[in-house]
């Protein structure tokens, strides 16, 4: 099933910990930016990346959307792509989570309903943001907490109508909660991977 709805990576970030971008993280000697999008491409109708370095993702062929406000951060990503006049609603990851779950992704997507403002799943009793859907409708109180420094999409979500998916469910598709595992060291990488390529 491919959804009527547009995905984002989020490729952005500072990097500052790594030797290479996140993006470019090998784990069976596959970039995680190109299985991410690899799998995407099956679920989602159009995939964006959001970079300030398109020259980076030309090889990808795949649309890319740049800051479109100054402020760094993943909200900022989120808020551009929701700017885009043909995006109602976006599904959010990031290029840095290597085992996103596609049945997790198709569960949420499946119970989403355009009421809600955002989709999150719940996993150790916490919102897991960068792995759900977000609506035009917050687009402009979005913009609004990035220019007050606002930048906590946990705190974000408590001043919006979420759609939180159970724990109990969100386990039941991924007991571990694999898909919100992020690279942001070596030792994470040798951590959940057993790997040290870059």
């Amino acid at each position: 099933m491919v959804f009527y709805m547009d995905a984002l990576i989020l490729a952005g970030g500072e990097n500052k910990r790594l030797p290479v971008i996140k993006s470019f993280i090998k784990i069976h000697d596959r970039k995680l930016i190109d299985t991410n999008i690899e799998l995407l491409k099956t679920l989602f109708k159009r995939v964006l990346i959001s970079t300030n370095s398109p020259e980076l993702f030309f090889y990808l062929e795949t649309p890319m959307v740049g800051d479109i406000i100054e402020y760094k951060g993943p909200m900022t990503g989120i808020f551009t792509a929701l700017s885009l006049p043909d995006v109602s609603e976006i599904f959010v990851t990031a290029c840095d989570m290597p085992f996103i779950n596609g049945i997790l992704i198709q569960y949420i997507v499946g119970h989403w309903d355009n009421r809600f403002d955002a989709a999150v799943p719940l996993f150790n009793k916490k919102p897991q943001p960068l792995f759900g859907i977000y609506s035009k409708k917050i687009a402009n109180d979005m913009e609004q907490s990035i220019k007050n420094e606002k930048r906590s999409l946990r705190d974000f979500l408590k001043k919006v109508d979420v759609l939180y998916i159970p724990e109990e469910e969100v386990r039941r598709i991924d007991p571990e909660g694999r898909s919100f595992v992020n690279i942001n060291t070596m030792e994470d990488l040798n951590r959940e991977t057993g790997e040290v390529k870059c």
